[in-house]
């Protein structure tokens, strides 16, 4: 087992060194340069002689070829040094842990109530293959697996800001909540989810859909297996053998797709977040590439990275729990 975490660790740092170095390079060859996005910003009329434009070049680093600035992001990186954010003036790191709560409540949420409807939809939709209720359940889940997230928000917030408003059922639009910070802390609570139920039901459907079918697809390749044959002969009724034996045996998949699910915890939802407004690691990605932040770009995706890579790993360690066939060894 020592070995097989040796071999991981060593791939893993190899990858993150490509996976940077690759998008390191790729944003400093964007149009454009945070020097070139503040001085679009300011006043027209307020004009940035040659030598300060030569000296803010030198302080954010883009005097230096990207190679050379990539190696030297790297150094700073293996002291724990993430930068500092370019349009912000704060620290990488602070920005990061602000905006990881918010997108966790978000997809964490989402996340849960996912696997708490779709499991028991995808074993409902396997027992009731070709009737006419298991087929119109299909059909509204294709129905929303193919509508874009972007057109569902925008219904929601027509329905729930406009054509209800002045009611109980008036759902805020934007951000995470209208109360000031000295408010009664369970007043707060119920304002941000408030405004969090429009993000959570969009981020919440499509995976819904697609959950709900891989389970079913899953479970009817189960159930024409030898096994399955054999636990009908014995006499095992069709609930107990499509969960005790179908579905145990469908785990495997399963841990794969939750393992690709970690770095969406944290990593938000680009387009959610920037609808609503919500303030989220996503909309921090959208607005660090929108400004050419370099060094938050790299935060970012150094973290993103880091977590689909144990992610992998920790569905790697899961298949040895669910199937003991399965040895790291």
């Amino acid at each position: 087992m020592a070995t097989y975490f040796l071999r991981r660790l060593l791939l893993g740092l190899t990858t993150l060194v490509v996976i940077t170095g690759f998008v390191y390079g790729l944003a400093r060859n964007m149009p454009g340069t945070p020097l070139t996005v503040q001085l679009g910003e300011t006043d027209p009329s307020r004009k940035i002689n040659p030598e300060d434009q030569e000296r803010l070049r030198k302080i954010y680093g883009l005097d230096k070829s990207w190679p050379v600035g990539y190696a030297q992001w790297l150094g700073n990186l293996l002291q724990g040094d993430l930068g500092r954010s370019i349009s912000r003036k704060q620290p990488v790191t602070q920005l990061i842990a602000e905006r990881i709560g918010p997108s966790f409540l978000i997809s964490g949420t989402s996340l849960l109530l996912t696997w708490l409807i779709s499991v028991p939809l995808g074993l409902y939709a396997s027992a009731r293959s070709g009737r006419f209720d298991e087929r119109a359940s299909s059909l509204l889940l294709y129905v929303l697996y193919s509508f874009p997230t972007f057109v569902a928000a925008l219904f929601l917030q027509i329905i729930f800001a406009v054509w209800l408003r002045g009611t109980a059922w008036e759902l805020p639009l934007f951000g995470m909540s209208d109360l000031p910070a000295d408010a009664p802390w369970l007043a707060r609570v119920g304002d941000v989810a408030r405004h969090a139920i429009l993000p959570v039901t969009c981020q919440t459907y499509v995976s819904l859909a697609y959950d709900s079918r891989f389970i079913k697809a899953n479970l009817e390749e189960a159930v024409r297996q030898d096994y399955i044959r054999t636990a009908r002969a014995k006499g095992a009724g069709p609930w107990r053998v499509l969960v005790h034996h179908a579905f145990r045996n469908t785990l495997i998949p399963l841990v794969t797709l939750l393992g690709l699910s970690l770095p969406a915890l944290i990593g938000g939802s680009v387009i959610i977040e920037q609808i609503f407004t919500w303030p989220g690691m996503g909309r921090l990605f959208f607005e660090s590439i929108r400004e050419r932040d370099y060094p938050t770009i790299m935060g970012l995706t150094l973290m993103f990275s880091v977590l689909t890579l144990l992610g992998q790993l920790l569905a790697d360690m899961l298949y040895c729990v669910v199937d003991p066939r399965v040895s790291l060894d």
